[in-house]
């Protein structure tokens, strides 16, 4: 039997796939997925990283790829560096993912795609929600994330950089 597979199946095969640094989060909720084209019997991915040079590039790929192969597809996945990843494409359900993950999704959206730098400042702390943190290191684990620490809980959180 065969059964056609619609980009509304890869996209939600995609939604299932974690990043692999703040697995609460999937590439959809990221806004990686630049878009989706089905030609033939081969899906084709693209998918924007959220900075160059991020180390899990390959691990995305192939859960990327894994996702789609499930489907009974043959997938490419191509990472492109066109448009730029921003903030603004992380979802409202990725930002509260964010949250619950316990780091503080970013702030000082423009709207239009324009983002307003905010490296040197904290955003509201994840745990109770006070805004009076402070910016200990704009580096963090990663280079998309920064430590802070909440003056009124006491807990130090890390903050999703607004790119």
């Amino acid at each position: 039997m065969v059964t056609t597979i619609t980009e509304a199946d890869v996209f939600a095969a995609l939604a299932e796939v974690a990043d692999p640094e703040i697995p609460a989060i999937s590439v959809i909720d990221l806004g990686m997925i630049e878009g989706v084209s089905i030609e033939g019997a081969v899906v084709h991915v693209t998918c924007l990283p959220t900075f160059v040079g991020c180390p899990a590039i390959e691990m995305i790929h192939k859960d990327i790829e894994a996702a789609v192969q499930a489907l009974g597809a043959q997938v490419e996945v191509h990472f492109v560096y066109q448009p730029a990843w921003t903030s603004d494409r992380i979802t409202e359900q990725g930002r509260q993912r964010l949250k619950e993950y316990g780091l503080a999704p970013p702030s000082g959206s423009l709207g239009s795609g324009k983002v307003a730098l905010t490296l040197l400042s904290s955003g509201a702390c994840p745990y109770c929600g006070s805004k009076n943190t402070i910016l200990e290191s704009p580096f963090g684990p990663t280079a998309c994330r920064a430590t802070c620490y909440c003056r009124s809980c006491r807990n130090p959180f890390e903050q999703f950089k607004a790119i």
